[in-house]
């Protein structure tokens, strides 16, 4: 692809979408502080209060969610009444904090209740352990929060890797899709994909709920793949790990027929290895594809087919080179 696709700003994430979307997965329960439900959660990062309870203030990150385990609230219930309405008050009067949740079930001393009440932050108390409840909220805000795009193309996986596939509007992509289902392998999404950046520079693609598993193909119209193929022919998602180009052959244009070079395109701002496949009639694309991805898993184990065979031709004219002139 010629330019970097940019990274679409997700939706601003509210505490009462986390309340109404996440109350029952991490059981939730909302003790104080509903008048604060549009307060934002701008990051997935998320803050446990440790040494702010002391009263060291100077890293305390009162943009990240405040979770309470076993240890702030067993700390906190050795304070008096009113050390505990101090560092209520200086810890909850960020203006940007988000909201403040117990785990392990504990119950809220008054204080904390009083002065969430005061500046409006929700307070919620979770049945889940520390840990497990970290686990999974930090999921749910990585997936909810994350960079992501919508593309014109479509995404299949092929031998376990994700392909996506990206060209004009009927240069063929759903028609090379479902070649490669029949070759028994995968339909993520066709027609939109949406694309995710996840940390560690991992891109994650997949359709809309709406129209997943079904396709568009010119002269047969919308088809069902799951109910044609069955469920073993869709997925959700896959990574995406190659980005396949079709375009249309171009008589006048000089294509690459050694391989020798890597080519990236940029997605949210990751290198993907990119292909450009001519399209002409008679050319089995789906089988191009399945090479391509099985070309590229060599790469990625350090077997670069081009480059060996250009450094044997290289050596082999060098010997002849040597003995002519011996």
């Amino acid at each position: 692809m010629d330019k970097d696709v940019a990274a679409g700003r997700p939706a601003a994430l509210y505490v009462e979408e986390l309340w109404k979307s996440q109350a029952e997965a991490l059981r939730l329960s909302l003790l104080a502080g509903q008048g604060g439900f549009r307060r934002s959660i701008p990051v997935a990062d998320i803050n446990r209060p440790g040494l702010t309870l002391a009263g060291f203030f100077e890293f305390y990150r009162g943009e990240r969610m405040q979770v309470f385990g076993m240890g702030e609230s067993a700390f906190t219930a050795t304070l008096s009444s009113a050390q505990r309405m101090e560092i209520f008050d200086r810890l909850l009067s960020t203006p940007d904090l988000p909201c403040v949740i117990l785990t392990h079930g504990r119950e809220p001393v008054s204080e904390m209740v009083e002065q969430c009440e005061r500046y409006q932050v929700p307070l919620f108390q979770s049945q889940w352990e520390t840990a497990r409840f970290i686990g999974e909220l930090t999921a749910y805000l990585e997936e909810r929060l994350a960079p992501s795009t919508s593309m014109h193309g479509t995404l299949v996986n092929v031998y376990g890797m994700g392909v996506l596939i990206l060209g004009a509007s009927g240069i063929g992509k759903s028609e090379c899709a479902l070649e490669l289902l029949k070759r028994s392998h995968m339909l993520v999404a066709d027609d939109r994909v949406e694309v995710r950046h996840k940390p560690g520079g991992i891109l994650v693609g997949s359709g809309h709920q709406l129209v997943q598993h079904h396709m568009e193909v010119r002269g047969l119209g919308i088809i069902d793949v799951w109910k044609i193929f069955g469920v073993g022919a869709v997925l959700k998602r896959s990574l995406v790990e190659l980005v396949v180009y079709l375009e249309a052959w171009d008589q006048k244009k000089e294509y690459d027929r050694l391989g020798l070079e890597d080519k990236t395109t940029t997605l949210l701002g990751v290198a993907v290895p990119e292909i450009r496949v001519p399209v002409q009639p008679g050319r089995n694309l789906g089988a191009l594809i399945e090479v391509a991805t099985l070309n590229q898993r060599l790469k990625q184990h350090g077997v670069h087919s081009a480059r060996e065979l250009n450094e044997r031709l290289i050596q082999r004219m060098s010997g002849h080179t040597g003995r002519a002139r011996s």
